[in-house]
C-alpha cells in the first residue's frame, strides 16, 4: 500500500493515537491535528496518574456486559480487536501490566504517563505528522463525503477523516466536546453529555474534614424523600467536597435520578459487619481501656483510623471534655448509632471538571461498528468517548478507545482497497 492515501485523525488523544498508529501501519499517510502542545493530555491523568489501561476480564461476554445496552452492537467491535488484541499491542510498544481488584489492569510502573509516551514514541517511529496547536472550526462537506477541514492554521484535506477529539469530561486537557458539535453540524443525532461518572458533592462539612482520607470497608445507604433506595458495600474517599472513589463514582448516575425525585440523603456504616449490640461491647471495651482520658481523646480508639475528626464534629453536642467513666448509657448509644449511620445530605453530581466519564455522543446506531464508519458519510470514522456509551469506571472506557481507535486506524486503509 503507497502513502497515497491521506488520513487526518482530528485529536490525539487515546483513541486518537491508536487510530493513527493503526493506519499508519496499515501504509496511510497520516496526520494528527491537536489543538494542545502534547499528544494524550487525558491519558496522562487518567486512573490518579497510574492509568487504567484496561480491564482484563477474558469472558467476553462479561467484559461487554458492562456497556449496557450498547453492548450488542460492541460485539463485532471487539471481535475484530478485543482484550488479546490490545494486550498484544502494548506488549509490543513496551508496555506490560500487572492486574488489581476486579480486574483493573495499570501499567507496571504505575505512571500513565509511561503509556502516553509509548504511544507518542510509537507515532514517531512510523512518521506519522503532528500539528501540534491545530485546532479544528469547521467541517465542510459535499453531498456524503467530508471534503475539508477548517483550522486555526488553515484548510486541511484527506481523503478519510478519524473524528477523535474526546467526550465533554476534563475539559481542561481539551476535551470540550467539540465532535459533539461537527458530528450535529454533519446530520448526526447527537445525545447530550453529562457528567455519570464522577463524584458527589455533599452539604455536610464532617465528611469535607476528611478530604484524602479513604473509608474502607463501610456500607453507605442512599434515600430519597426518607425513603431508602439502595446501598453499596465497599470504600470511600472523602474529599474537599464529599465523596469520590469507584463505588462513589459508578453509582452517580443513579444518585443523579434520586436527585431528580427529592432530597437524598446517605448514611455511611463504618461497622457493617457488627450490629448495634457488638458495637456497644466494643465501644465499652476502648471506654475500659481508656477511661480515665477525655471523651475527645478517646473517638479514635472506637472508629477506623482518620475518622475520630468527622465522629468529634458529629458529637459535639456532647461535652468532648468529660472523662470516658462519665459517659451515660445513653449518650454511649448515641454515639454508636452515629458510627452507623454517619448522616450525610446529597447537593449534587460534581460537574464535567471533575467527572472521569461523560455519557452522550453519536447514537451508536449511526455507526458501522465493524469499521467505526458513520453510516452517513463514506470517509468519516467516529472513535472513543464522541460514542453514546454508558460504562463504568474500571478500564472499560479506555478499552473502548483502544477498540475504536484501532478498527478506524485499520478500516481507513482497508476501505479504500475493498
Amino acid at each position: 500500500m503507497s502513502k497515497q492515501n491521506k488520513v487526518i485523525v482530528i485529536g490525539g488523544g487515546a483513541s486518537g493515537m491508536m487510530a493513527a498508529i493503526a493506519a499508519a501501519e496499515t501504509g496511510a499517510s497520516v496526520t494528527i491535528l491537536e489543538k494542545n502542545s502534547r499528544l494524550g493530555e487525558k491519558l496522562r491523568i487518567t486512573g490518579g496518574g497510574r492509568c487504567n489501561i484496561w480491564n482484563e476480564e477474558h469472558d467476553e461476554r462479561l467484559l461487554l456486559a458492562n456497556y449496557g445496552s450498547t453492548s450488542k452492537f460492541l460485539f463485532s467491535s471487539f471481535a475484530r480487536f478485543g482484550l488479546t488484541d490490545t494486550i498484544e499491542f502494548f506488549n509490543r510498544i513496551g508496555i506490560k501490566a500487572k492486574v488489581e481488584a476486579k480486574n483493573r489492569a495499570f501499567p507496571v510502573s504505575e505512571r500513565a504517563e509511561d503509556v502516553a509516551e509509548a504511544m507518542v514514541k510509537r507515532i514517531h517511529e512510523l512518521e506519522i505528522q503532528v500539528l501540534y496547536g491545530t485546532e479544528v472550526r469547521g467541517v465542510n462537506k459535499k453531498n456524503n463525503t467530508v471534503k475539508t477541514l477548517e483550522t486555526s492554521t488553515g484548510l486541511q484535506a484527506a481523503d478519510q477523516y478519524i473524528l477523535a477529539t474526546g467526550g465533554a469530561s476534563k475539559p481542561e486537557t481539551g476535551s470540550t466536546g467539540d465532535g459533539f458539535k461537527f458530528l450535529s453540524d454533519l446530520g448526526h443525532k447527537i445525545e447530550s453529555p453529562t457528567p455519570t461518572i464522577t463524584p458527589l458533592k455533599v452539604k455536610e462539612t464532617w465528611i469535607k474534614q476528611l478530604a484524602g482520607t479513604p473509608m474502607k470497608d463501610v456500607r453507605i445507604t442512599f434515600s430519597v424523600n426518607g425513603k431508602k433506595s439502595f446501598r453499596l458495600e465497599g470504600d470511600i474517599l472523602c474529599t474537599h467536597f464529599g465523596m469520590s472513589g469507584p463505588m462513589i463514582l459508578n453509582s452517580a448516575h443513579k444518585v443523579a435520578d434520586l436527585l431528580t425525585q427529592g432530597t437524598v440523603t446517605a448514611h455511611i456504616d463504618l461497622y457493617p459487619t457488627m450490629d448495634e449490640k457488638e458495637l456497644d461491647i466494643f465501644i465499652l471495651e476502648q471506654l475500659s481501656t481508656h477511661g480515665a482520658k477525655q471523651l475527645g481523646n478517646t473517638l479514635k480508639y472506637i472508629v477506623p483510623e482518620g475518622m475520630s475528626a468527622g465522629l468529634k464534629e458529629l458529637v459535639s453536642s456532647l461535652d468532648l471534655s468529660m472523662n470516658t467513666g462519665e459517659l451515660t448509657k445513653e449518650q454511649r448509644l448515641f454515639i454508636a448509632l452515629l458510627i452507623k449511620a454517619m448522616p450525610l445530605t446529597i447537593e449534587n453530581l460534581m460537574g464535567f471538571d471533575k467527572a472521569v466519564i461523560a455519557d452522550g455522543g453519536i447514537d451508536i446506531k449511526d455507526i458501522d461498528t465493524k469499521t467505526m464508519r458513520s453510516k452517513h458519510y463514506n470517509n468519516l470514522y467516529i472513535t472513543g468517548d464522541l460514542l453514546h456509551v454508558n460504562r463504568p469506571s474500571g478500564g472499560y472506557s479506555l478499552q473502548l478507545c483502544w477498540t475504536t481507535g484501532y478498527l478506524a486506524g485499520r478500516s481507513v486503509v482497508n476501505d479504500v482497497l475493498s
